[in-house]
């Protein structure tokens, strides 16, 4: 592997641990303050409720339970042989990072206590997390890598 892709995987790595702990914490800090469903009105149309998700995106699929588990992990495989494929495309260490670490994030409340804890509440939209988010930018990302005019 060159010197620019075994930099892009660390990076990747560093990135995907930082979202990882960042969102552990977020959500050890919301259980530890919120009882579930309890709603805390932060600022204009953003608030914080506590659910615990047992599906994925809006709770489809609840109930999934080693499925689900199985699913993540085979994405998490996916992106892997993308990345490795072209770890020195532009944008492709951030948006791994950020899709790693938020899945590795869920998995982890998936594994330890069969659900997902989601707590950020905006709009009308159902609750979500910091690795929801973190996923859906790498997938932004990862679209825009590949789209780019001129790239291989």
């Amino acid at each position: 592997m060159s010197g620019d892709g075994a930099r892009a995987w660390r990076f990747a790595g560093a990135l995907c641990g930082l979202v990882v702990a960042l969102d552990q914490a977020a959500k050890a800090l919301v259980e530890a303050n919120l009882v579930p469903g309890e709603r805390v009105d932060v600022l204009g149309p953003l608030a914080l409720t506590l659910v615990h998700n047992r599906g994925v995106a809006f709770g489809l699929a609840s109930g999934g339970g080693s499925a689900l588990i199985a699913l993540t992990v085979v994405a998490l495989v996916f992106v892997g042989l993308l990345f490795a494929r072209a770890p020195t495309r532009p944008g492709m260490w951030v948006a791994v990072g950020l899709l790693a670490g938020g899945a590795l994030g869920n998995l982890a409340d998936r594994v330890r206590v069969d659900a997902v804890t989601d707590y950020v509440d905006f709009l009308s939209w159902p609750p979500f997390n910091l690795a929801d988010t973190a996923i859906v930018a790498g997938v932004a990302l990862l679209a825009w890598s590949y789209l780019r005019k001129g790239d291989s």
